[in-house]
């Protein structure tokens, strides 16, 4: 081929892409098509003919590379650079002044708030390098999602390379338009494969197919709402953060208002609620946010959400049904609740036939009756609840609903203890409550044993494979062929999986046991405190209140169950079977002994890090004994700058707090760690 010929070829290749790009761009982001379809696809043909005779010239960038067809053997793990956190709820006008009155008192700076849809779907963050696209993934938990690049490419409103080459991170909602959904289901229905619930599980199931190619043809949406290090845009506000999102090309919401009293974003609420139906998409609320990012700054976060924003949730959607019985649950805690069985009835977007009663006193308190018409609605839009009785529709026959007695699944009798609302079973033996222990033990955030699901564990007891947590420790892949659909390659990975979990540090076994009131946290706490169980269950209810974050309830707790004989035998148990009873991570003793500068120290991380992402680099500092916030504070020792730090260092700077660079940091964590 003469080098003139490819250099022709490249050319044209670049003309075509950037025309239909932009031809895209204006189609799926602006709704606004410059071209006919048949002049768009001669181009396109064109731009597919040159790549197939010329397959070097071939770009990420390019249309034709958004086609699904990718087959992957199963998602990787990203770390996200800073946690996707959720936000706090309002459900009514006194909790959205509540919100409004919080805030004031945080900030001497006048409010502005800017309000979005909250578009029903799945998060995402999109990664962008100079201005291509290279990554794209779920929310996940929060600080760790999957990699779903390759079906975020098959998005054609996101662009696989940008206005302007700027690398940052973007976040946003993935979105499965109304009609999409509608007319994917009726596709499912004529081949008989079950139908999707609603458009946001449509939407998360299309963008966790292995194979892009079916993500591709459930015409997927997004809007973009965010950016993790906005500085380099120079902007200040929300509003110019949208504007210029749009401005470099990703997709925003054109159906955002920026409000300057809470009195009128109330009433944009309402405004919105009144047409929230004939949207083209699903929203299940208004995203409220403080304008300016210096606000933002002085008014903070908490640990799981940031305060200067809130989601206001619309009034559930109601339905009326028939109560036809009534059935009681034993937990693992011997906690009985009440579920209420009627008749199906299709409400929010899903078919409800079952919704939960919660205690003993809200059944009487709202005087549920088997037989009575009732009106339920999906709290949050998602678990169903009844809200009240028709009264007027009741039978004048009806009795009220007779509390049982006893436990439903081992017949002894129920308790009511003063200083709760639950009815209780207090029997140690009791299957409903150690199939549910079981459960909880092999549970992700507990043993993290993979293989044993409800079902299973279910079989195990029932069989009598198992009759407590440690018996778990003695099962062999011969005693699990006994259960139904597990043959010999199901059983060795559950064997596996078992033996894996005896080197499990204490505070995941410490969750597993699940002691009353003892959450994974407190039991993280509890570990690092005493390091072994021997100490722990030695420990007094003083020596445990010590404690940073526990209480007199948690301390009772605890103290209570250690000294139960068989908790003493069931622990011996798991010594005879090999089960790691101590603490493996970095215990306080240690990090105390560290001679290093972070110990006790608050920093604060701002800009973009090169040489640790930011959780990596809060790891670090946290395991030296230092603490990481997320705002600027006269609390904050020191703030470390990266490159296009923006308001956190200027706040920092004119308190005069000591600023370090990267490179400052990098110096430091490892003069500490070698230290140790």
């Amino acid at each position: 081929m003469a080098k003139e010929s490819l250099t022709e070829a490249q050319a044209r290749i670049e003309t075509l892409k950037t025309l239909l790009n932009r031809y895209s761009y204006e189609y799926y982001v602006l709704d606004k098509p410059s071209i006919s379809d048949k002049e768009y696809d001669q181009q396109y043909q064109e731009l597919e003919t040159l790549e197939k005779a010329h397959p070097e010239l071939i770009t990420t960038d390019s249309p034709t590379q958004r086609i699904g067809g990718t087959i992957l053997p199963g998602f990787k793990k990203v770390q996200h650079d800073s946690p996707m956190l959720s936000l706090g709820n309002a459900f009514n006008q006194e909790e959205l002044m509540q919100f409004h009155q919080r805030i004031s008192k945080l900030t001497d700076q006048p409010l502005q708030y800017m309000c979005e849809l909250k578009i029903d779907g799945l998060a995402v963050s999109l990664k962008y390098e100079n201005g291509l696209f290279i990554q794209g993934a779920t929310r996940g938990d929060g600080n760790t999602g999957e990699d779903i690049t390759q079906n975020l490419r098959t998005v054609k409103s996101i662009p696989l390379r940008l206005n302007e080459p700027l690398t940052f991170e973007v976040r946003g909602e993935c979105y499965m338009p109304k009609a999409s959904f509608v007319q994917l289901n009726a596709d499912r229905d004529e081949k008989g494969l079950e139908i999707f619930a609603n458009p946001r599980n449509a939407a998360a199931g299309s963008l966790r197919q292995l194979d892009s190619s079916i993500a591709a043809s459930r015409n997927l949406n997004i809007y973009l709402y965010s950016a993790t290090n906005f500085e380099q845009l120079a902007v200040e506000t929300q509003d110019a953060l949208l504007n210029r999102l749009a401005q470099v090309g990703l997709r925003t919401n054109p159906e955002r208002r920026l409000f300057d009293s809470i009195e009128k974003v109330w009433a944009f609420t309402e405004e919105i609620a009144a047409k929230r139906k004939d949207l083209p998409y699903e929203i299940d609320g208004i995203v409220i946010k403080v304008n300016a990012f210096s606000a933002q700054e002085e008014i903070g976060y908490t640990v799981k959400a940031p305060r200067w924003a809130i989601a206001y949730k619309f009034k559930a959607e109601e339905a009326e049904t028939i109560v036809r019985d009534i059935e009681w649950t034993v937990g693992r805690t011997g906690v009985v609740t009440p579920t209420a069985v009627m008749d199906p009835v299709f409400l929010a977007g899903s078919t409800v036939q079952r919704a939960s009663l919660h205690n003993v006193d809200l059944v009487r308190e709202k005087d549920v009756r088997i037989g009575d018409t009732v009106v339920i609605h999906k709290a949050g839009d998602i678990i169903p609840e009844i809200q009240h009785v028709l009264i007027d529709r009741r039978n004048p026959e009806s009795k009220p609903y007779v509390i049982p007695e006893t436990c439903p699944a081992c017949e002894s009798n129920l308790v009511h203890l003063e200083d709760e609302v639950a009815l209780r079973c207090i029997n140690p033996k009791c299957p409903a409550q150690i199939k549910e222990g079981l459960s909880h033990f092999v549970s992700r955030n507990a043993m993290n044993i993979s293989g044993l699901g409800v079902r299973v564990v279910s079989q195990m007891f029932e069989k009598g494979l198992v009759k407590d947590v440690a018996d778990l420790y003695k099962l062999t892949e011969e005693d699990l062929y006994q259960l139904d659909k597990i043959k010999e390659k199901s059983a060795n990975n559950i064997v596996t999986a078992i033996d894996q979990s005896r080197g499990n540090s204490l505070e995941r076994l410490l969750f597993g046991l699940g002691i009353r009131h003892v959450g994974s946290k407190a039991a993280a706490s509890l570990a690092a405190e005493f390091e072994t169980i021997e100490r722990l269950m030695q420990a007094t209810k003083e020596e445990i209140m010590a404690v940073e974050g526990m209480g007199d309830i948690i301390a009772d707790s605890v103290v209570a169950y250690f000294q139960l004989p068989e908790v003493k035998d069931l622990i011996e148990e798991f010594r005879a079977n090999g089960v790691n009873l101590t603490y493996l991570g970095k215990k306080k003793a240690e990090v105390a002994a560290v001679d290093s500068i972070w110990n006790g120290k608050t920093v604060v991380l701002t800009g973009k890090l090169t040489h640790y992402n930011r959780t990596e680099a809060t790891e670090m500092i946290e395991a030296l004994g230092g603490k990481v916030t997320g705002s600027v504070s006269k609390k904050t020792d020191w703030i470390v700058a990266g490159e296009e730090a923006g308001s956190k260092l200027a706040k920092a700077q004119s308190l005069g707090i000591p600023v370090w660079t990267e490179e400052d940091m990098v110096k430091n964590l490892e003069r500490s760690d070698s230290s140790e």
